[in-house]
């Protein structure tokens, strides 16, 4: 069973359909402000941020942390997982 991942919080789903639908702690725009958004990448034992390469095993845990080189500025947004 093939699972799927919110790329801003990690949330996993074993429907695209019922991921994309449920709302996003982590979103963008803000708390519950939008919808899950699919993480493209496949599973992996090991899951990097895009913008510091920091590394822990699951997308949850990763973007849960705040990433000291964001774009928006240090600590002012969260990791993000990198392909």
């Amino acid at each position: 069973m093939t699972n799927y991942y919110c790329e801003h919080c990690g949330a996993k789903d074993s429907s695209i359909q019922h991921l994309t639908s449920g709302q996003c702690v982590y979103h963008q725009g803000g708390t519950l402000k939008g919808k899950h958004k699919l993480y493209e990448g496949s599973e992996k034992s090991q899951y990097f941020c895009k913008y510091c390469g920091s590394k822990d095993s699951s997308i949850q845990h990763l973007t849960a942390g705040q990433c000291p080189k964001h774009p928006n500025g240090v600590l002012r947004g969260k990791h993000s997982p990198a392909l």
